[in-house]
């Protein structure tokens, strides 16, 4: 027969394993004996209509609210197209060198910052202008910013029936005579 293998610390390890063994099952016991109770029921947790988390289950007889798989909107919302409205202003300082500037806002007399890269036209200090607005990074920017035209309106003329006539036999006669000489 062969002497055993065991060694001194190989003893000393085993003893610290079953030592930490004994400690953990006489935790599990005291935490047995200081609970409450309940098991799983006193573990669960519920969610109520609001998402908040509660301890008491959901009424069955309570009516559910129903909601359509269609309204619910996962992610970003989709975008709304906003309404084409042209603002006007007038270029309350511009900085060409640094290619900056801002526009207050004829209507609301806010004032908004814009980008030379944000310019259709040039522009200077005092111009009236047109432009869009855009979500920047520290709040509304102006965008398109062009120099504002005024809208014409169109002028009817006013003619006399007597001469409406006579242009109107000159036009014919000298278009016939036109066509004759090509």
């Amino acid at each position: 027969m062969s002497k055993s293998q065991e060694t001194f610390s190989k003893k000393e390890k085993e003893k610290k394993r079953q030592k930490k063994k004994e400690e953990k099952a006489r935790k599990r016991e005291e935490r047995k004996a200081n609970s409450e109770g309940g098991g799983l029921d006193n573990m669960m947790a519920y969610l109520d209509e609001f998402g908040n988390i509660v301890d008491t289950p959901p009424d069955p007889t309570k009516k559910k609210k129903e909601i359509k798989a269609e309204n619910i909107q996962l992610g970003v919302p989709k975008r709304e197209e906003m309404e084409d409205v042209v603002n006007e202003g007038k270029v309350t300082f511009y900085n060409d060198s640094k290619g900056y500037g801002f526009i207050k806002d004829m209507n609301s007399q806010e004032s908004y910052f814009f980008h030379v890269n944000g310019m259709l036209e040039e522009v200077v200090e005092n111009d009236k202008v047109t432009f869009d607005l855009e979500k920047g990074q520290k709040g509304l920017n102006a965008v398109n910013v062009k120099k504002y035209v005024k809208p014409v309106e169109p002028v009817e003329p006013v003619v006399s029936e007597d001469k409406d006539d006579e242009d109107a036999t000159d036009d014919t006669e000298s278009d016939a005579t036109s066509d004759e000489s090509e």
